[in-house]
């Protein structure tokens, strides 16, 4: 998408060498390609939400925001479906000049909040999503969902390398 379409992308003419200044902007479209490559992500089309502050500085605009969406994953225990919100804040100075920019720069009267909420929100993204804290996870042997199966009994698993002292056991003998 061009940068002149981005729907991150702000107008801060009225902003630009005017310290002192503020204004806040609400921000509301479908992410344009997905956020995320891992067990959870934000969707492409899914809806976001950002609340901007922009305040004019000497050396720059600072922009602070609110940003809300929803996203979405698999749980890492029992492979359902895990969709849940996620909101978080960041706060970023554009700089009028690329010699003073530490990271990002005001271009043609604009501020391009894309690469700020892209990795804003990367970073929120639950890195072991579940879809709830006592997820029993799956069967290592059917591969069946445990929280289907509540009747079912845990098997004791005994070490290969303590096998052969089972011959030894007796009838009258129980194992500790």
């Amino acid at each position: 998408m061009p940068a002149d379409q981005s729907p991150y992308r702000v107008n801060v003419r009225d902003l630009v060498h005017r310290p002192g200044e503020m204004r806040e902007k609400t921000l509301s479209c479908a992410v344009p390609e997905q956020l995320g490559a891992a067990a959870m992500v934000v969707k492409q089309g899914a809806p976001l939400e950002l609340d901007l502050r922009l305040e004019g500085l000497h050396d720059g605009i600072l922009v602070s925001a609110d940003v809300r969406t929803v996203a979405s994953g698999e749980c890492v225990r029992c492979l359902d479906p895990v969709t849940e919100p996620l909101e978080l804040e960041f706060q970023e100075l554009f700089a009028y000049s690329p010699e003073d920019a530490v990271d990002y720069t005001v271009h043609d009267d604009h501020v391009d909040c894309e690469p700020v909420v892209r990795d804003a929100v990367v970073l929120a993204l639950p890195f072991q999503p579940v879809c709830r804290a006592d997820c029993p996870g799956l069967d290592p042997e059917t591969g069946e969902k445990l929280a289907d199966q509540p009747e079912r009994e845990p098997r004791d698993e005994i070490d290969p390398r303590w096998a052969a002292l089972e011959g030894l056991l007796t009838d009258d003998d129980t194992p500790h």
